[in-house]
């Protein structure tokens, strides 16, 4: 069950419903799940499907994540799951935006995820809009996040997601949860229709440092699920130490949140690395 005032919610990262199952059992609670393209190519029907040499068109791949995301939304209908849309580097907000709102229409409890580009920021916003729930991922910078509160600003409390990567910025020698830090500071004096979500966690120190400093959410693997549960469920607090291994501080930076995005400077490499890794991971599915 859920420890007693415990206020972070709990996602699962992952791609394959028996893992949802199995970590509702273990957890006792899950308050949703995150997806991505890479992690639908590892789901087992579709590794089983590759290694008969089959893959799959473009209409079954998209009925197959539909497939998958609709078993998921069943076994935490109060929760959230976050679903995909397909971008490459060039892919503009209108294609983007249509399969946003075809996803949408997949699940009744949908955050559609879209990347933290500009082109993601456009379809975002003309989302938000259209009322959709949005997950703006791929996230490494404040700028980042800046652009993502005002592109949606209007938006309800629990509408807009956004999910700073911290494990990608830790492999680059950065001190990825400093981000979470200083998202957090930012907005703390904002209206609050944006939530953290903090993803890419990597161990269980990223959870327990979440936490601690109060992300709305945090998005983990299967497999750092099942160490905390061995471990009793620590909640850890404030006094909580994380251990920075040497990485390099992100220093905070004052951002006026009722800047217009577009003004911002939100380019960042890892996120187009992202894009590429997402959309290449996609196209292996997808017989030529």
């Amino acid at each position: 069950m859920r420890p007693d005032n415990f206020q972070t919610r709990i996602f699962l990262d992952g791609g394959n419903p028996e893992e949802t199952r199995e970590s509702i059992r273990v957890l006792g609670f899950l308050d949703g799940q995150t997806t991505n393209p890479t992690l639908i190519s590892k789901n087992p029907e579709a590794q089983e499907r590759l290694k008969r040499g089959e893959k799959f068109s473009e209409k079954e791949i998209f009925s197959f994540y539909r497939h998958v995301v609709t078993e998921i939304s069943g076994l935490i209908p109060t929760g959230s799951v976050s679903v995909e849309v397909y971008a490459d580097t060039s892919t503009k907000a209108e294609a983007m935006l249509a399969q946003g709102k075809e996803m949408f229409s997949w699940i009744p409890n949908a955050h559609i995820k879209f990347p933290s580009s500009a082109e993601g920021l456009r379809a975002a916003e003309r989302a938000v809009k259209n009322g959709l729930r949005v997950n703006m991922t791929l996230c490494f910078t404040q700028e980042q996040a800046a652009a993502v509160y005002a592109a949606t600003h209007g938006a309800k409390k629990g509408g807009v997601f956004v999910s700073p990567f911290v494990g990608r910025l830790d492999d680059k020698g950065e001190n990825g949860m400093e981000l979470i830090s200083n998202i957090i500071r930012m907005y703390r004096d904002s209206d609050h229709h944006v939530e953290v979500l903090t993803a890419s966690v990597r161990s269980i120190e990223h959870l327990f440092y979440a936490i601690a400093l109060g992300s709305d959410i945090v998005t983990v693997p299967y497999e750092i699920l099942k160490e905390w549960v061995s471990q009793g469920l620590p909640i850890p607090d404030k006094r909580y130490k994380y251990d920075t291994k040497g990485l390099k501080t992100i220093p905070y930076k004052h951002i006026d949140l009722l800047r217009g995005w577009k003004e911002l400077d939100i380019s960042h490499d890892l996120t187009a690395k992202g894009i590429e890794k997402f959309s290449a991971d996609w196209n292996l599915l997808i017989a030529r």
